[in-house]
């Protein structure tokens, strides 16, 4: 089962969750009862043998009698602590983890819940020892074995709790983590942490400093007369190396792996991956790194898709240059190559053609237009229905703009007349024209405005009529290489609609080819299907001929 993908604050689902496959993942000491409870009572083994040990070690020349009441104590308080503390541990486990065991995703409640169970399982241990610690020094003071004592009793099951809570908040810490990142992709962290990176390393420090240096301090001031303190010392120490090589590695673990993975995912979003999104594997400072990477990426997949979307509506070359320079409402003094193409008779098409097929013809001639123009580094500036304005030169600059825009030009006439689909004109001029960004502050339109322009225009209504297809002005083509002028062939001066002299032009000495598979294609399909017609009835008798 899956939430959705967008997560607001205050903890609807983040991301898309499938919480069948993470509970197969979830070890069974978090994700039934039973380990919880075999989890807790091992936990706490190390503190009941700190306290056995703290026992022996302070009441070597107690009575019998008061000895065993002590042992009698520690072993009832011992049980009964393993009966409440399951039972709540129980309890806390079915509340907290309900939605999982159904394999529901969990809501922003039973997220909190979630992440809070290690210090609400860390807790109730740490209370459970402390009331043992008050029963224990009260039993302690009532058979008589004086306040030292029942202090330092009190004081050893204070830190054998901690020592238990401490581990029982680590490992289930580490045992709880694909919870955890269900809770965390459901509700990502938003504010300051409960428990955050100082809280675990001093955690650490007082399960491998603190704790063990007062349980030393208890056995080497007992009462004068106890045996063996320096023998119980040693092995507090012990189990405070074993319990501090734990602590230190689980905490190590919890915070090195997810920060290696976004130091690597950083440089892969260095090399251009904006491919990634984190699991969010903690609830503290490290989780709100981890949830900001994912936001950023996020952010950036949106600036590359809107400044996509941009370039696509108005050029990459445009789009870069907006980028650059910001909405201004400016324009420059630009010498461009400018070429116009448009469509021969695409009002009658509108009539004869249905009209997605006549948009879809429409997409594959322009599809040719935007591929010859940006391979040869030009900018199609706008479409003008059924015809495309393009410029050589602004806003980039381009080596030899006259021959590129000839070079296009003659590409999009062979292209166009392979598809065999639309018959085009092409003019080609060039000229000094004013580029720029034009309109308002709240809608901008990148154009150029010239002469150039203008006359491209009117030798594109020439060029329909003329053979080639395409008309350059003579400017233009005596201003491109020798390779590319050996194309072309002077023509006749024309007088443009516009311009008081005739212009001198070009005209393209290489035809179109003059045979398409698609022409071929269609007039085979009409050969079918003539030859298909039902055949002309027999002439009856006395019919008039026609």
């Amino acid at each position: 089962m899956t939430t959705p993908a967008d997560g607001p604050p205050d903890g609807a689902a983040g991301r898309p969750i499938d919480v069948a496959h993470v509970a197969a993942n979830v070890p069974l000491v978090v994700r039934t009862a039973g380990g919880i409870a075999l989890l807790g009572i091992g936990l706490n083994v190390i503190g009941v043998v700190v306290v056995a040990l703290l026992v022996t070690a302070m009441n070597t020349s107690v009575p019998d009698d008061q000895l065993r009441v002590l042992f009698t104590t520690t072993i009832v308080l011992t049980a009964a602590s393993v009966v409440c503390g399951v039972t709540l541990a129980t309890l806390v486990q079915r509340r907290t983890l309900r939605w999982l065991l159904r394999g529901e995703a969990p809501g922003a409640d039973d997220a909190r819940r979630a992440l809070r169970m290690p210090l609400d399982l860390a807790v109730i241990t740490a209370g459970l020892w402390t009331i043992g610690a008050v029963v224990m020094a009260t039993v302690a003071g009532v058979v008589g074995t004086g306040t030292q004592r029942a202090a330092g009793l009190a004081g050893g099951l204070v830190v054998a709790g901690f020592v238990s809570a401490g581990l029982m908040y680590l490992v289930l810490g580490r045992f709880n983590q694909p919870v955890r990142r269900l809770a965390l992709a459901a509700s990502p962290p938003r504010t300051a942490p409960l428990l955050g990176v100082r809280w675990q390393l001093l955690i650490n420090w007082v399960l491998t400093s603190g704790l063990p240096l007062v349980g030393v301090a208890l056995v080497l001031t007992a009462p004068p007369g106890q045996r063996n303190k320096v023998g119980v010392s040693l092995v507090v120490v012990a189990i405070a190396i074993l319990v501090g090589v734990v602590s230190t590695g689980l905490i190590a673990r919890a915070i090195g792996a997810p920060l290696r993975s976004v130091v690597d995912a950083l440089r892969r979003v260095g090399d251009g991956r904006l491919d990634l999104d984190l699991p969010i594997e903690d609830a503290g400072e490290i989780g709100l790194l981890q949830n900001g990477f994912n936001e950023m990426v996020a952010g950036l997949r949106e600036r590359d898709r809107v400044t996509d979307l941009f370039g696509r509506h108005v050029g990459p070359a445009v789009a870069a240059e907006a980028i650059s320079s910001g909405v201004t409402l400016s324009g420059e003094g630009r010498e461009v190559v400018a070429l116009f193409v448009d469509i021969t008779g695409s009002t009658a098409l509108t009539r004869t053609t249905a009209p997605a097929d006549f948009v879809a013809m429409l997409n594959r001639f322009f599809e040719v237009v935007v591929d010859e123009v940006e391979g040869n580094g030009g900018l199609l500036n706008k479409f003008e229905g059924d015809a495309a304005l393009c410029v050589f030169g602004a806003p980039a600059e381009v080596d030899e703009p006259a021959a590129a825009a000839l070079r296009t030009a003659r590409g999009i006439r062979d292209r166009v007349a392979l598809m065999g689909e639309l018959e085009i004109g092409i003019g080609v001029a060039s000229g000094p024209v004013v580029a720029g960004q034009i309109g308002a502050a709240s809608r901008l339109e990148y154009t150029v405005v010239g002469d150039a322009v203008n006359e491209a225009s009117r030798l594109t209504d020439l060029a329909k009529r003329t053979d080639g297809r395409i008309l350059a002005s003579a400017t233009t083509v005596e201003a491109a290489d020798p390779d590319e002028r050996g194309h072309w062939t002077k023509g006749r001066a024309m007088r443009l609609r516009g311009h008081d002299a005739p212009v001198e032009t070009y005209r393209c000495t290489d035809g179109p080819r003059p045979a398409t598979p698609s022409l071929v294609r269609r007039l085979g399909d009409v050969a079918k299907a003539v030859s298909e017609l039902p055949p002309r009835p027999p002439h009856l008798p006395g019919a008039r001929r026609g």
